[in-house]
């Protein structure tokens, strides 16, 4: 049988992205060491039971931004309120890219935000 299990992405600041993604409703649950090279910090949501949804990966040593890439686009996440989350990212600094919006007629509000090294992140207002 398959499951989800998470996704990945390497991160240039443990702080400022831990922060960013606790102020999208996630929280950390723990802090993996890789020898001496890197530390992985795996993030859940509450509506997953705080499984382990995002690993963030610090490289010891790096300084230099990662290139996203041409084939990446997106996580996505739900909110019940959309402007209540927009406001409250807010107060944190974090802002959209542009106003909520629908892709089609009827259909559900969203927007993206960027985190600190340039990921974009989809907020879907459930309807």
């Amino acid at each position: 049988m398959t499951s989800f299990a998470h996704t990945c992405y390497r991160i240039n600041e443990i702080d400022r992205s831990v922060a960013f993604y606790e102020a999208l409703g996630f929280q950390e649950l723990r802090r993996v060491p890789i020898r001496d090279e890197a530390v992985n910090i795996f993030m859940g949501l509450p509506a997953d039971d705080l499984e382990p949804r995002l690993e963030l990966t610090f490289n010891f040593g790096r300084t230099e931004p990662y290139e996203i890439g041409t084939g990446y686009g997106h996580i996505a996440v739900t909110t019940e309120d959309l402007d209540a989350t927009l406001a409250s990212l807010a107060l944190e600094g974090i802002e959209p890219e542009r106003p909520p919006y629908s892709v089609r007629e009827g259909g559900s509000r969203l927007c993206f935000v960027r985190d600190p090294d340039g990921y974009r992140i989809e907020i879907i207002e459930r309807s």
